[in-house]
Parts: structure tokens; sequence; C-alpha cells
């Protein structure tokens, strides 16, 4: 089995430009963009937040530098999954990098399950600006009252009503629902009864953000921040009738159009993941470099050259194992590439806080504060470990795909 993880000669230089645009003209506007957010009302886009994102995006679409996200496909690059693994590293190294190249979840996910499983009328309606860029989406999947880890507990009801579907239920967690842009949702519902096999009994359906009876309740915090302007949110649907032609595939469908939408998202977070642990790294090395203590520079003070030493092997070997679950995708055997999906979820979330942590460490009482980028850091990489699935379900897959090896048994 030949296993390769070379970029191809043209998309090296395609990834230079991207790293470019990235460190010169991305990274300076970071700091202004967050002090934007606070300003009046913090759930609008607009004045010089939007001015700053929507410049940059302009400046990358106008570029060619735009849906990288679109893997074996005639409509992007063409990029195998390994290749873009490289393109997500260098994009999470900022916190703007994935919406500026176009790239952001749920979007790509969200993206993906038009193009496969749309309608043409879906796909003009929602692909199209989608992949253009001008409205974002949201993925409602978890619930407030079930264990949604086992996505077969997922009961938001939807019930066949003519020509319509009548949802009622409440979802939370809803990641992007609290943008003004955010103008679909994809919901995960549950259309069979307790009487059909277990992963038939969901669905998933289309719904306009604006559709009467939906209510955003709150956002959602992440030990304490609401991550506006983007949010987090808990939304209850009251009576809210959709056009039945809005289902996916059919009623039943809804796990197997999950399994296509969560393998590539799962993968490009982990992605992104390690390029906020190479950012934590290049920020610790820094400081350890420039601040003093006990008249020596922090990189000559206790166990610090260790810590850096063990933060970049830990970094190389989670980005080796992220390389091989994309190649394994690249396979086109879904089953076969899960278990490798499964262990850089674990792993790849893990390694980044262990770094970013090593490096808050280093920046002492900064590190926490707002004043540094690595305490908003820290919270988003945390919530990696739950979503998509948390690390105790993905470490089960792991075991049983392990365990099947040495029986016949069902495990």
């Amino acid at each position: 089995m030949n296993m390769s993880f070379v970029l191809r000669e043209e998309n090296r230089a395609l990834l230079e430009r991207v790293r470019d645009m990235i460190r010169n003209e991305i990274m300076p506007l970071e700091e202004e963009y967050q002090a934007e957010i606070n300003k009046g009302d913090r759930w609008q886009y607009t004045g010089r937040q939007a001015e700053i994102l929507e410049g940059l995006k302009a400046k990358a679409k106008a570029a060619g530098l735009w849906n990288f996200w679109l893997t074996d496909s005639d409509k992007g690059f063409g990029l195998t999954t390994v290749e873009y693994a490289y393109f997500a590293e260098e994009m999470g190294k900022t916190p703007l990098g994935a919406e500026v190249f176009n790239c952001s979840a749920p979007d790509t996910g969200n993206m993906e399950v038009f193009e496969r499983y749309g309608t043409e009328k879906m796909k003009e309606q929602w692909l199209k600006p989608l992949l253009e860029g001008e409205i974002r989406s949201a993925y409602l999947m978890t619930e407030p009252d079930v264990a949604s880890s086992d996505a077969t507990n997922i009961s938001m009801s939807c019930v066949r009503d003519g020509d319509d579907y009548v949802l009622n239920g409440e979802k939370w967690w809803s990641s992007g629902a609290g943008d003004p842009r955010c103008k679909v949702y994809i919901v995960m519902v549950k259309t069979g009864g307790d009487d059909l096999p277990k992963h038939k009994r969901q669905s998933m359906i289309v719904v306009p953000a604006d559709t009467p009876g939906i209510e955003i309740l709150r956002p959602m915090e992440v030990y304490g921040h609401d991550d506006a302007p983007h949010g987090h949110m808990h939304i209850r649907f009251t009576d809210v009738r959709v056009p039945a032609e809005n289902i996916l595939l059919g009623e039943g469908r809804g796990f197997e159009i999950a399994q296509g939408r969560l393998g590539p998202g799962r993968i490009h977070h982990c992605m992104r993941a390690i390029g906020q642990a190479e950012m934590a790294l290049e920020q610790m090395c820094k400081r350890a470099l420039q601040r003093e203590a006990f008249g020596k520079k922090l990189a000559q003070l206790g166990a610090n050259f260790d810590i850096i030493a063990e933060c970049r092997m830990e970094i190389e070997m989670a980005r080796l194992l992220c390389l091989k679950a994309a190649w394994y995708m690249d396979q086109g055997d879904a089953r076969a590439a899960a278990p490798w999906i499964s262990q850089i979820k674990v792993v790849a979330p893990r390694v980044a806080l262990k770094v970013i942590d090593e490096a808050v460490q280093m920046f002492g009482g900064q590190g926490v504060s707002q004043d540094s980028p690595l305490a908003t850091a820290w919270t988003h990489v945390r919530t990696l470990r739950l979503a998509d699935g948390p690390d105790a379900v993905h470490r089960r897959q792991v075991a049983r795909a392990e365990l099947k090896k040495h029986t016949q048994e069902k495990i």
C-alpha cells in the first residue's frame, strides 16, 4: 500500500499564496476585528467589523483563493483530502482564516449536503449563495433533553401534514445561527416511530431561518464566551411548517446523510486544530526568548526546553495521524477511514489543548487574559472534544475496530 502525503507542485505554490495572505493581510487585522465585535449590538454584522472581513474575503476571492474544501471536485481546485489538510492547518492559525477563504464550518458541511443530496431548487436557492460566500448557514442536530452523542436519541418532532412537515422541539449548540447572515438551517428530526429500525427513524430537512415559529432563545456560552456574532444558539421550533419537498432524500435517510457530512467536517476541525497548536508553539517560543526572569530568558528556566521539545514532537505526531486519516478518506472507503478519523478526532484537540495550555503558562497572567489570543483559542479547542462526537464515543469506535480483528462476535 503506497501511502503519500505529498502536495502536488502546483498546489505547493497555491499553499504559499495562502500562507502569505494569512501572515501579511489577515493576522494584522485580527485584533481590530475582535475589538469591533464589542461595539454596539454584538449580534449585528455591520460597520468596520463587516468592512474588515468582507474586504479580506473579496481579496481572497479576486485572487482565486476560494473554496479549497471542495476536494475531488471540478468546482474547486480538485485538492485531495491530504492536500486540503495543509491548507486547513494554515487557515487554523487565525480565527478569521477559514471564513476569508470560504472554508468555514458549518457551511462547508452544509454545502456538501446540498451538493450531494439537495434538489436543483435547493442548489440554486442555497448552495449557490453559500459557494459565493454571500450567506451563512447552520446545522441543527444536538438537543437539550437527550444525550445527542447517541444520535438515535434525536427526537425533534417532524410530522407530515398534507404538503408540509410540521416541526416542534428544541435544538441547542446551533453553531452559526446567531449570525444575521445565517439564512438556512439543515435540521436533524425524527420522522419514524419506534417500530422502525433505530437508524431509520431520523431524517434531515431544510428550513429557511426566517420561517414563522422559530424562536432563538439564547446564545450558549463556552466558558463565559458567547462567540458573537457567530453564536451557538438555543432554538425553539413551535409548529414550524416547511414544504414536504424540503426533506433530504426522503424519510429515514438522516443517518446516511449525517455520515456523509460529519466525516469530512471532523477531519477539517482536526486540521485547523493543528494550525492552532502551531501558532501557540510559535508564540510560546517567542515569549521564551523575549521575556526574562531571575536574570535569564524564560527558555533557560525550569523545564521549558523539555516543554517546547515535547510540544513540537506531539504536533508532528498529530499531523502525521491527521494526514493518514485524510489519505484513508481519499481512498473512497468510508468504513475503512472511520477508525482513523475517530483517532485524530481524539488526538488533535488533546494535543492542541496541551500546547495552548503550555503557551498560556509561559505568558503567565497575560495568557489567561483578553490581552492574549491564547485564552480564546483554548476555549474553542476545548469544545472540539465534544463537537462532532465526544472523545468517549470516538474511543469506543477505535476500540471496536481493534477488537473486531480478534473476534467474530458483535462488539
